[in-house]
């Protein structure tokens, strides 16, 4: 049998003495699945205490989509309209909202919450997967780490049961990673057909994101350089695979889209060539690596870092590096498009953590002094105790309490709704601000300001222009308006609209906090619900 270049098979990590995976130490199967059901249980509390606004593509393309899938209404925003977004994602959600339909659990309480608990479900996989990646390639001790690493860090907690379609993109990229036998130290552990389910997760991953390609150009090249059958991997192995999760993809999108629509290419068009997602905000190159990254990483940075050079695992390392330079080349940056590597980040916070109090490293020796024994328990006392303080309390309160009025105020309009107290609502709001028809439920008339991109320069779409004179615009709006039974508007609008609310006989009839301090605008303390007189 053909043998792998430059295999590692040694059963300890030379600089650190951390025992490795062997049929000896490795977990067993049980207690994997006790794993697994810790994870499942932390996100299921996760995904019900995420109670916030983060980015209007958790709602606007994921569940607003799904929601006109199955319901027959629902907003389609201009990328629908372009074909730079693929259906598969958001049919997933489509599913549940037909199950619930079909149990009459299409209720506001069940809409709400059911798709970030399904999410919650994918990201327990991706947990786990971290957990079995990081055992493989460093041992059972960094594995509890980086286990730990992963579910304390903020915004890991924050972000991973959201719609998002990179919320997935995150999971499927940690699960293929386990499979790749180019990340592994060993290759002889692993099973022929092994590399084909990285292969057929990656390819999902890019279906479903298509920028996700970023990582697996870099895992397919290092791969195709480590591998001695080269062209079976490509003819073999690559093409058929990837033909066939991208063929199924397109299938999926001509039924929905009604026509033939090559995503990949679109997206590819609007975001790389021609820089449409400048349109949105730009940010200067070191974002990622000054503010972004770090930020995501946080106070498991410099335990990040140190575990990087500790454990000279430069392939994993340089994926990370890889994915922020490729992604600092575009103007347009987010957090969340570099989700997929936090998750390697925080496998080596785990690697450093588990040096600590390990094996005695300047002599090699397992046996420790009770002395230097306690030292070392000390100190990772301290690391793990100074890591949970600093991330939890950070998590619970980006989750829980900043930005969640635009989320409150749709959750109380649903309940109204659903009681036959809401006819119509006008979104004086910046766009896509809140969430929409999927938290509602309710085919009414809604309408918000568009921010769709003109293709003429410099041009302000309605919400710009809204946010540039309030009550110009709303004058001018309400010219032609069908007077609506309630207005949604941010407290800074609102001080500059009381005379426009008065003169057309609303008043407030809800309120709801949102944040405490601003983050791209002026500070949106509040969300205030208005409604029109003796209604």
């Amino acid at each position: 049998m053909r043998q792998r270049k430059n295999l590692d098979v040694s059963s300890t990590d030379s600089k650190t003495n951390i025992p490795k995976s062997s049929k000896s130490n490795k977990f067993t199967h049980p207690l994997l699945k006790k794993v697994f059901f810790l994870c499942l249980f932390v996100r299921f509390v996760n995904a019900f205490l995420v109670q916030t606004y983060f980015n209007p593509d958790e709602h606007w393309q994921a569940l607003e989509v799904a929601h006109r899938i199955s319901f027959g209404y629902g907003h389609l925003t201009w990328e629908w309209e372009k074909g730079i977004r693929s259906y598969l994602h958001p049919v997933i959600f489509a599913g549940l909202y037909k199950v619930l339909a079909f149990f009459h659990l299409d209720k506001p309480w069940f809409m709400i919450r059911t798709p970030r608990l399904l999410q919650s479900i994918f990201s327990a996989f991706g947990d786990l997967y971290l957990f079995r990646l990081s055992q493989e390639i460093f041992g059972d001790r960094v594995a509890k780490f980086a286990l730990f690493a992963q579910l304390t860090n903020w915004f890991m907690f924050f972000c991973i049961t959201r719609t998002l379609s990179n919320s997935l993109e995150t999971v499927l990229t940690v699960v293929s990673l386990y499979y790749w036998p180019c990340i592994r130290p060993s290759a002889s552990k692993i099973s022929r057909g092994s590399r084909k389910w990285g292969l057929a997760t990656a390819a999902l991953a890019c279906a479903i994101r298509p920028t996700s390609a970023i990582t697996w150009i870099y895992i397919g090249l290092l791969e195709l350089c480590l591998t001695r059958d080269k062209l079976k991997f490509v003819l073999l192995e690559v093409i058929p695979i990837g033909t066939l999760i991208l063929g199924l993809t397109f299938l999926v999108d001509r039924w929905m889209y009604g026509t033939w629509v090559l995503v990949p290419l679109n997206f590819l068009k609007f975001n790389f060539l021609s820089a449409g997602g400048d349109y949105y905000g730009t940010h200067v190159w070191h974002w990622y690596f000054t503010q972004g990254f770090t930020v995501m990483v946080f106070t498991f940075l410099p335990f990040s870092l140190a575990g990087i050079f500790k454990s000279k695992q430069w392939k994993l390392s340089g994926l990370i590096a890889w994915c922020l330079a490729i992604y600092s080349l575009l103007g347009h940056k987010e957090f969340r498009f570099v989700l997929p590597v936090l998750p390697i980040a925080l496998m080596f916070s785990g690697y450093w953590l588990a040096t600590i109090g390990g094996p005695d490293k300047s002599t090699g020796r397992a046996k420790r002094s009770p002395s230097s024994h306690d030292r070392c328990s000390g100190k990772l006392q301290l690391a793990v105790l100074f890591l949970a303080v600093s991330n939890i309390p950070m998590a619970f309160y980006m989750s829980m309490v900043h930005q969640r009025g635009t989320e409150d105020v749709m959750n109380y309009l649903s309940v109204e709704a659903n009681s036959g107290k809401v006819k119509s609502v006008l979104f004086f709001t910046p766009c896509h601000a809140t969430p929409y028809y999927s938290t509602l439920h309710r085919n009414l008339p809604m309408r918000f300001l568009d921010c769709t991109p003109s293709d003429v320069k410099g041009a302000l779409d309605e919400s710009d222009q809204f946010l540039v004179d309030p009550a110009g615009f709303a004058t001018e709006f309400a010219k032609n308006w069908s007077i609506p039974s309630h207005i949604v508007l941010f407290d800074f609008q609102e001080k500059l609209l009381k005379d426009f609310l008065a003169l057309h006989n609303f008043e407030e009839i809800k309120r709801f906090f949102h944040a405490h301090f601003k983050v791209d605008r002026e500070l949106q303390a509040s969300v205030a619900v208005y409604t029109l007189k003796g209604q």
